[in-house]
């Protein structure tokens, strides 16, 4: 998995995304300072070192005390490996049909993640 992440960093997957996410979202006449911070939150449900390295790298690109990096913290914090739980304990137990749970997971993620930006903005920016 960190190959696989460490290959859309360097491929500028990544940066094609978030120069997206940020002209999209500055296009509504939002603020964009969350966006950088924005690729720990799209790893998390995938996996939770991959989502950990990109925390680690917003820290040192834009610092531990820089509202990037703290958001970047909150988003770790905020949500889950979804697709990780999902196998391991509907595996478990011989569950092949998930019906509902997937999409109620990652709208779990979603509301954390969002919770995780307006925090940021009320204690942080």
């Amino acid at each position: 998995m960190l190959v696989a992440i460490s290959v859309l960093r360097t491929s500028g997957v990544f940066d094609y995304l978030i120069n997206g996410m940020k002209w999209g979202v500055g296009s509504m006449g939002l603020n964009t300072d969350f966006v950088e911070a924005m690729p720990t939150a799209l790893m998390k449900p995938l996996s939770g070192s991959g989502a950990r390295g990109m925390m680690i790298d917003a820290m040192k690109q834009y610092g531990p005390d820089s509202f990037k990096g703290i958001l970047a913290c909150l988003f770790q914090g905020s949500s889950d490996t979804t697709f990780y739980i999902v196998a391991l304990y509907f595996g478990s137990v011989g569950i092949k049909k998930t019906r509902y749970a997937v999409p109620a997971a990652l709208l779990a993620d979603l509301a954390g993640v969002i919770a995780a930006i307006f925090i940021a903005y009320l204690f942080f920016h």
